[in-house]
């Protein structure tokens, strides 16, 4: 005989299990947003406004991405947090609003997308579509179709794939800049590592992007950190200590990745931002910032992020990259 708890039990997964994988409905302030699940419990959900991917958990329910408890969800302000979409130009390199308008639009989803491959596993799934405006073209005088398609995979990893096609029927070519602004959660700052841009040159945003070199063997924070790196890996590693978590990201069409921290300081200053929260949160950006992307007519741009949470192999709680104990 089964206990009434197990039977309540077995009854909630039955019931998740009976969730569609990809369901459409209202978020905060009615804003339309879609909900991706994944059998084993794993969850993403994405806000129509600014194509954003606002929560991402692992089966055991556990959040995975940083969005501020001060953040704004009200159009035409920037959600804090998640993974914003930055395009058509990254930070202040142009004339444009901080990292372009693509953030604070409202996306449709995609009535036509590009198929998958064949035999892809993948069930939960959306694809999100972008539009040059009549407004918008005042600001960026370009004609562009942005497809976005995030995935959930089976195992809980996250996908995220655009796809920008120059329309223009003028014969003018266009250039931009791109990053996935990806907030991840951590537990404590200080105890987190970041592997794989050590000594690769980088573009030092808090000196003006002077360039310099990274040395010693990991990424460590204890103050501010604005940076993108160059010429990067395809696949980075963020060790969380105190969790004992590593989040895997892998990139394609994305040479840069930017590592940003704000601090107590700068934290203090943004209102959508708490006071304590940088100490909980990471940016690790898959990005092409350095050398924009230039479209001709007719041509299209691919760019991908994948993001994986897996138990780390590490031992050891200290820092130093010398003492780091494996437990493989």
């Amino acid at each position: 005989m089964h206990s009434a708890e197990e039977r309540e039990g077995q009854r909630l997964k039955d019931r998740d299990k009976e969730k569609p994988f990809v369901e459409l409905c209202k978020g905060l302030n009615g804003i339309d947003k879609v909900i991706l699940r994944e059998v084993r419990g794993c969850s993403a959900q994405v806000y129509l406004y600014g194509g954003q991917v606002i929560s991402w958990k692992n089966e055991y329910g556990e959040e995975l991405l940083f969005v501020s408890s001060k953040a704004v969800f009200k159009p035409p302000k920037a959600i804090r947090g998640g993974i914003p979409i930055c395009f058509p130009q990254f930070g202040s390199q142009g004339s444009l609003e901080q990292h372009g308008f693509a953030r604070n639009r409202l996306w449709s989803i995609d009535p036509d997308p590009p198929p998958f491959p064949v035999n892809n596993p993948n069930k939960a799934f959306v694809d999100l579509i972008l539009k040059h405006s009549e407004e918008d073209m005042k600001i960026w005088p370009h004609r562009y179709e942005f497809r976005l398609r995030i995935t959930l995979g089976p195992g809980g990893d996250l996908m995220l794939t655009s796809r920008i096609r120059n329309t223009n029927t003028d014969g003018k070519s266009f250039a931009f800049t791109f990053a996935y602004h990806t907030y991840l959660a951590v537990s404590d700052i200080s105890e987190v590592r970041v592997e794989g841009l050590e000594t690769l040159d980088y573009l030092d945003n808090m000196k003006d992007k002077e360039r310099f070199t990274e040395q010693g063997d990991a990424i460590t924070f204890e103050s501010e950190v604005d940076k993108v790196y160059l010429s990067t890996p395809t696949k980075i590693a963020i060790l969380d200590h105190e969790r004992k978590r590593t989040f895997v990201l892998r990139k394609d069409g994305l040479p840069d990745a930017v590592v940003w921290n704000p601090w107590d300081k700068k934290a203090k200053a943004m209102p959508d931002f708490g006071d304590d929260e940088y100490k909980h949160m990471l940016c690790v950006e898959a990005a092409c910032v350095e050398k924009p992307i230039i479209l001709k007519p007719g041509e299209e741009w691919r760019g991908r992020q994948e993001i994986s949470a897996v138990p780390s192999s590490y031992c050891s709680g200290q820092l130093d990259p010398q003492k780091v104990l494996y437990c493989d």
